[in-house]
């Protein structure tokens, strides 16, 4: 009974201490009307959980129960204000310092177990000999069968410096066999890989914003800035969801003097706070591009918004994601903690380009993105146009390459990195991944791997065509459209039959990335991916031509001239 009630008070403190950071402000605000109110609140809550510890038929997990009551208090607000449980403080800290005590691997849900889906080069996992696609069965010596994603990762994770055994089974092979792993501090580089690509043009990768990020790009620029002295850059923010803002603020000091305003947050009850460059600028004068898409997400947005509104640079892509929140994360009892968003973010021009409005909801409940009526015009340095309202406009904006649904289809079945791990077992090693590629004797082997394993695909259009079928026959109408539609079943089959040589140009791209992957790893996938990469392309023309560079940035180019 002690530890029923001892678990109760946690529950309690822990909501207490959530409720108190949600509301703290008000209370100086409007403590007449307030006070009362969550007090009362507090009240019907701790006397709900005490009735329920007392009277409810089954046995409750109080800490499940006061977590799943958090979150529900927290599901109307933005996705990134969250409770985060002592359990999950580790993934919090790699969120922030991309290190974490575990094994160095990637893991995949595939059926009842999960498999090693990337091994990081250089870690435990790696060193060991494990590879991709290795199937792990048990985590010493107890079942994983049928445990959650979250659950395995836990148990995979801990103290650098101790042991875990993974029983595993490789493709390939008929037995199971143990292989034990020291853990170690699994550090994520932040910039997986940078290089000098031709016409001297660096280029630098950059996949996060932990902590060092800033200083670590600048020691790669200017090592390969000495080293080829370099007619331009090319920075990647493709993918990268951000991290720290303070980061993003160092990285666009490299290329800006100290002194300049990069971002301000503005909350509610948050003062408005200035980030500035603190420090003389590396290299104001080297031009510049940033390419963004989609997935650049807050700190990247910062990075590139910041250099397109101050004139810095040439920004090239797709719109990037539209994250303009900013969380700070505060402690709560019993080393829990929880992430507040607790302001918005404007880069130089005065813009904040959060897409999403989630103080309101559509009448299906879902939040709502910034109407064109309220998004609004600003300027930047030179007096170029730019806008609110949904993430950053590239300068100049590249039409994303489409994947076939026959393409897609064999990348989301994993029929792609099945045969690559079979490629690995049976091939040793391959040449660089400059120079790896698809030949015809390779696709060859995959379609005989894909009819071995009886490959199957039904595509949209089938199925469509299969729920016509249906409710034709439940109209009783079917007899008079059948040849029609087995006149277009016929296609749809002769489109899908001469569809994996019809874009085999696509499947081969996949696969030759796959395949370098599992022999050089992270940085060996995107060497393989930045082969026939157009937004390089583009972005190396612009800088070579130092009149259209200089065109775009003066706004003598429109953006709409430039959509490719």
């Amino acid at each position: 009974m002690k530890t029923q009630k001892a678990l109760l008070y946690r529950s309690i403190i822990i909501f207490l201490s959530i409720y108190f950071i949600a509301t703290q402000n008000s209370f100086s605000q409007n403590k007449s009307s307030n006070n009362f109110e969550i007090a009362k609140s507090i009240d019907i809550y701790s006397s709900l959980l005490k009735q329920l510890n007392l009277n409810y038929v089954d046995e409750l997990n109080q800490g499940k129960l006061t977590k799943d009551g958090i979150d529900a208090m927290l599901k109307d607000l933005d996705p990134y204000t969250v409770y985060i449980p002592e359990s999950e403080v580790e993934d919090y800290k790699f969120i922030t310092t991309g290190q974490y005590g575990g094994i160095g691997s990637v893991i995949q849900k595939r059926g009842d177990y999960i498999i090693l889906a990337e091994p990081y080069e250089g870690w435990p996992a790696q060193k060991a000999g494990l590879m991709a696609g290795d199937k792990v069965l048990k985590i010493d010596g107890n079942s994983i069968k049928g445990k959650k994603v979250e659950d395995i990762s836990q148990m995979l994770k801990g103290q650098a410096g101790t042991s875990v055994t993974l029983n595993i089974l490789r493709a390939g092979k008929k037995s199971p066999f143990d292989k034990t792993l020291v853990r170690e501090k699994i550090s994520i580089d932040d910039i997986p890989y940078y290089t000098t690509l031709k016409d001297n043009i660096g280029y630098i990768k950059l996949t996060g914003f932990t902590q060092n990020a800033a200083s670590e790009l600048k020691k790669h620029f200017l090592e390969l800035n000495e080293k080829e002295n370099l007619n331009g850059l090319i920075l990647d923010l493709r993918g990268n969801g951000g991290g720290l803002l303070t980061e993003a603020v160092d990285i666009v000091n490299i290329f800006i003097p100290k002194g300049q305003e990069v971002v301000t947050t503005k909350g509610r009850t948050e003062k408005e706070t200035i980030f500035r460059t603190r420090m003389k600028a590396t290299n104001t004068e080297i031009p510049l591009v940033v390419l963004i898409n989609k997935g650049s997400a807050s700190a990247s947005e910062i990075v590139s918004g910041s250099i397109q509104d101050l004139d810095r640079g040439v920004i090239i892509g797709q719109r990037s994601f539209g994250k303009g929140l900013v969380q700070n994360v505060v402690p709560l009892s019993y080393n829990a903690k929880a992430k507040i968003t607790v302001a918005k973010y404007y880069i130089p021009s005065g813009r904040c380009i959060q897409a999403i409005d989630y103080s309101h909801k559509d009448k299906e409940g879902n939040f709502e993105h910034v109407p064109d009526s309220l998004i609004s015009e600003f300027k930047t340095k030179h007096g170029r146009k730019v806008y609110d309202g949904g993430g950053i406009t590239p300068d100049v904006k590249i039409k994303p390459e489409r994947f076939q649904e026959i393409v897609g289809y064999l990348y989301a079945k994993n029929f792609i990195f099945d045969f690559a791990t079979q490629y690995r077992i049976k091939n040793e090693s391959i040449i660089t991944p400059e120079k790896f590629e698809i030949t015809d004797d390779i696709y060859s082997d995959f379609l005989a791997f894909l009819k071995e394993k009886k490959f199957e695909f039904k595509s949209i259009d089938e199925a469509q065509l299969e729920d016509l079928k249906k409710d034709a026959e439940k109209q009783n109408y079917f007899d008079d459209i059948k040849d029609e539609y087995q006149s277009l079943l016929n296609k749809i089959e002769k489109t899908k039959s001469e569809g994996l040589q019809r874009y085999k140009d696509q499947i081969k791209e996949l696969l030759r990335i796959e395949i370098v992957a599992r022999y050089y790893y992270q940085k060996g996938k995107i060497i393989s991916s930045l082969k026939g990469d157009k937004e390089i392309d583009e972005a190396i023309s612009i800088l070579k031509n130092k009149k259209e560079y200089k065109d775009i940035l003066s706004g003598k180019v429109k953006v709409a001239e430039k959509i490719n």
